[in-house]
């Protein structure tokens, strides 16, 4: 196993601590907010270098881009409910539980929709656009937001939303396209 695939399994590996971090919070507690912070952060640093670590190094693999995207939703998810559901976290800072909502429900269409690709087409690559990258980056803020209890969280999820929400079409729009290519040609054969 490469470096950057191993990477990408730490990131995993770092989900359980931040999820007991934040479960065991109070606000007489607070250092675990910081311990949080820093799982996530590191987290976050793991995600940038396994994909800059497979690049140099020329090891992207076929289980590399499964697990890669595969850690990012999991952190994200994870992140995203415990820091909207827990009733310990200041309201104020607390992650509004419709993006949440949002987010799993994007990711659920769009690992559906690769499923059915990957089952007609026999393959699929699949490659992060600039948009998908750029909601990526807003969903990692708004959770670095909320532990460090900034004002305004209502606003950075309703851009974060945005994004996911876009980000989502557009993935549909090109599975679309790339299901009607199958379709077309399965027509011709």
């Amino acid at each position: 196993m490469n470096l950057a695939n191993k990477l990408s399994i730490f990131r995993i590996l770092i989900i359980p601590f931040f999820v007991a971090f934040m479960v065991y919070y109070t606000p007489e507690k607070d250092f675990l907010r910081f311990w949080a912070l820093g799982a996530f952060s590191l987290a976050v640093l793991s995600d940038a270098a396994d994909g800059f670590v497979a690049r140099i190094r020329k090891e992207k693999t076929v289980i590399g881009s499964i697990i890669d995207p595969l850690a990012d939703k999991l952190l994200l998810t994870t992140s995203f409910v415990t820091l909207s559901v827990m009733n310990k976290f200041p309201l104020e800072y607390r992650i509004p539980l419709w993006l949440p909502i949002a987010v799993i429900s994007r990711d659920v269409i769009l690992v559906i929709g690769a499923v059915i690709i990957h089952m007609l087409a026999g393959n699929l690559q699949i490659t992060p656009n600039k948009l998908g990258k750029t909601t990526t980056f807003f969903q990692m803020s708004t959770i670095i937001w909320a532990l460090l209890k900034m004002p305004y969280i209502k606003t950075i999820s309703y851009i974060t939303v945005f994004f996911t929400i876009i980000s989502g079409l557009t993935y549909i729009a090109k599975g679309s396209r790339l299901l009607n290519q199958i379709a077309h040609v399965n027509k011709k054969g």
